[in-house]
């Protein structure tokens, strides 16, 4: 008998369309699994019902010999940021606690037209703001992987730690997720999964719960980078709601994969090189460098000069847009409202912002608010936005030496939960990797290369040229046909 929660995206789909197994089948199964999996904590709401009603209309339309979409019989884990039509959305927030959209994300109708169902939606770092799956009101998620000799609770990443953890946990094939600086990377080197932020415009951020406007890009988190592929074409497309939307059509990915990297030229940072890495970090770099060397790629050193200076510019660039977005939760229209007794309108927004926000937010709104402020305005926030310039300026006279860029994903492996609560900077160091990407919005994946001497997942990054998605996953295939990670979590929940 067939163990459908061993398959990834593109054996459901082909299986499915085969007539191997029923798309209901495999609804069934994974329903199971997410349920005997809440030790986990990975969703907030898990919707079952969507995900057989999803199925059983893939296989009405398999009956009447009709195109079962890209993502036909495919169930996934919507992250819990975006907007699901009469399916609680909060963003794992108290503030939006109880809160159902009259409308659907463009990125998740573009998934169900595809033919993919919902498992529910997935936990995340409140407003997507956090590196550890920490900050959720609904409580941490827990990585299904355990550090060697410990039993202790490890972080599954941040912010999009529900989709690594369903993925990497077997009880969803995939799973959205949403990266502003590195909130699919990270989390995916961490469980040792595979996860992709497209372009910045690639996928509509309309009916997502904004963060970082700029900043803010969907994308898939998956098993593989095939299964990446596939997703991002049913997730990807123009969209006239979001102003920032890219009007261009969607390739096909999945067909012209191409582990044949001959011909190309891979750039290896020099500044990536930083103190306090962990070396089987380095050594992992090292071992990539060697397998896209393997694939007929030319191995080139690139220099990115302005890289120390993106975390502090995304860190001022980010909480800005933040303490702008957030300023919509008020206690007026929807969500969570704290009316004390006698209280007037100021008192109100107060009362309701001091309980539905966690600690996190509003360090963010704070220093947001702080920087956009009279007087501060230009030494902190034009600043870094000066500083987001040089550094998309760095990435494109790389991009004239090079065809696409290896780093690793994250300084370290993951860490036990709470390990860092009380170091917000060492937290934030997290992304040191993944940050100068989102500031250029360029494309970039990770994907799972080894473990560490802690029996831990470590991933590697490619970063691509804007709009060559194509690039960073037919490298990201070179290194997964020869790394050969095919590592899971053994299962203690």
């Amino acid at each position: 008998m067939t163990d459908f929660t061993q398959l990834g995206v593109k054996d459901i789909r082909d299986g499915v369309a085969g007539g191997d197994f029923t798309a209901r089948e495999v609804a069934e199964s994974f329903n199971a699994a997410v349920a005997a999996a809440a030790e986990l904590n990975a969703f907030i709401v898990t919707t079952p019902d969507h995900a057989l009603a999803a199925a059983d209309a893939v296989d009405a339309k398999r009956a009447k010999g009709e195109s079962l979409g890209k993502m036909g019989g495919v169930p996934i884990g919507m992250k819990d940021l975006f907007a699901t039509k009469g399916v609680q959305t909060t963003a794992a927030s108290h503030i939006l606690e109880g809160f159902k959209p009259e409308y659907e994300s463009t990125v998740s109708q573009n998934l169900w037209d595809a033919g993919a169902g919902m498992l529910g939606k997935l936990n995340l770092d409140q407003f997507a703001m956090g590196s550890s799956n920490e900050t959720s009101y609904f409580g941490n998620v827990n990585s299904p992987w355990k550090k060697e000799g410990t039993n202790s609770a490890m972080s599954p990443g941040g912010s999009s730690g529900g989709s690594s953890s369903a993925v990497a946990a077997r009880i969803a094939p995939a799973a959205t997720g949403t990266d502003t600086g590195g909130s699919i990377r990270q989390p995916a080197a961490f469980t040792g999964i595979c996860g992709i932020k497209p372009t910045y415009g690639r996928c509509s951020r309309w009916g997502v719960v904004a963060f970082a406007s700029s900043l803010d890009q969907a994308g898939p988190m998956a098993r593989s980078v095939e299964d990446c592929a596939i997703m991002l074409e049913a997730m990807a497309g123009f969209d006239p709601k979001d102003a920032t939307s890219l009007q261009m059509d969607v390739p096909n990915w999945e067909a012209a994969l191409n582990a044949d990297l001959k011909g190309k030229k891979v750039g290896i940072p020099k500044e990536y090189r930083m103190d306090g890495t962990d070396q089987a970090i380095l050594d992992s770099w090292e071992q990539g460098k060697a397998m896209l060397r393997d694939a007929g790629a030319e191995i080139v050193d690139v220099s990115l000069p302005h890289t120390k200076y993106a975390l502090p510019a995304y860190y001022i660039i980010a909480p800005a847009e933040a303490s702008s977005n957030l300023a919509r939760y008020d206690g007026v229209r929807y969500g969570l409202r704290d009316l004390p007794d006698g209280a007037g309108l100021q008192d109100m927004y107060a009362a309701t912002r001091a309980a539905g926000f966690g600690d996190e937010v509003k360090r963010r709104v704070l220093i947001g608010t702080y920087v956009l402020s009279a007087g501060f305005y230009d030494a902190y926030y034009t600043q870094a936005q000066k500083i987001r310039t040089l550094v998309a300026q760095d990435f494109e006279k790389a991009f004239a030496e090079c065809d696409v860029i290896l780093a690793p994903t994250t300084p370290t492996a993951s860490f036990p939960l709470g390990s860092l609560d009380a170091d917000p900077l060492t937290m934030y160091l997290n992304d040191v990797f993944a940050v100068p990407a989102s500031l250029a919005g360029l494309p970039a994946m990770s994907v799972p290369a080894m473990l560490n001497p802690d029996g831990l997942p470590l991933g590697l990054q490619l970063v691509g040229k804007p709009f060559d998605e194509q690039g960073v996953l037919d490298a990201g295939l070179a290194i997964q046909q020869r790394a050969g990670f095919e590592a899971q979590p053994e299962k203690w929940w």
